[in-house]
């Protein structure tokens, strides 16, 4: 495999009630290292479980994934090693709602990295600083925005130090006026050059940070390509059908 290539799925399927409803459909697709791939369509399409299976959350039916050259749907694979090289970010931000924000995002590091709690704690702190959160980092979830949450569940994720940032509509539980400061940190992670993998219906952040959008539906890639390509000039029917829906 090419070594750019970080993410690479083999013919991926993930059917239920014997293969009546086909959630996901023979999926090929490479993610090269510092791509920010998009992943747009309609409710239903595939996405979020083709975005769920890249960690085995859902388990597919059928194909392989490649990550990193590693096979990760041989069952001999201890799936929790390469998991943590994956950062995956939620709908709703799965904070532990017991937990300061600072023990939120060093919990995992000091139990799983080893990390000793002061490197952790600095780590944490400076991913804080870093979305303007520094102050918030002994209040308990309960006393954040929803945007605040959300940006506190993406540095979290980066305390990991993944190789990759997979992001499940992380705006779309949000008021409006907080999905800004959200996406915010988003692009700056992209500017970064950080690998990432968004589904996402803000077709703002898509133009504008995706280096390629794959347009699903049906549970098939049925589109994909460069943002401006995509937008101004879609091929398929069914994309201009969405495209006139959503912009």
């Amino acid at each position: 495999m090419n070594d750019n290539v970080l993410i690479k799925t083999v013919d991926l399927c993930k059917h239920y009630y014997g293969g009546k409803i086909k959630a996901i459909d023979n999926i090929n697709m490479e993610i090269k290292k510092g791509e920010v791939v998009v992943v747009i369509g309609p409710s239903g399409s595939g996405k979020s479980t083709f975005l769920r299976s890249l960690n085995l959350l859902e388990d597919p039916t059928s194909g392989n994934i490649f990550f990193d050259g590693t096979d990760i749907t041989n069952p001999k694979i201890n799936i929790n090693v390469h998991r943590q090289k994956m950062g995956m970010v939620f709908q709703h931000f799965n904070l532990f709602a017991n937990m300061t924000v600072l023990k939120n995002m060093t919990a995992a590091p000091i139990r799983l990295l080893k990390l000793s709690k002061e490197e952790a704690e600095k780590r944490a702190m400076e991913l804080l600083n870093k979305v303007g959160l520094a102050d918030r980092a002994n209040a308990y979830p309960s006393q954040l925005s929803g945007g605040q949450k959300q940006r506190v569940a993406i540095v979290r994720a980066l305390c990991m130090n993944p190789d990759v940032m997979l992001f499940d509509e992380p705006t779309s539980a949000l008021d409006p006026e907080m999905v800004g400061e959200v996406l915010d940190v988003m692009k700056n992670l992209a500017n970064e050059g950080m690998t990432m993998i968004v589904v996402t219906h803000e077709m703002g952040f898509a133009k504008e940070v995706a280096s390629r959008v794959v347009f699903f539906d049906e549970g098939q890639v049925i589109e994909e390509g460069d943002p401006d390509v995509i937008f101004d000039n879609p091929k398929t029917e069914r994309m201009q059908a969405f495209l006139k829906k959503v912009l």
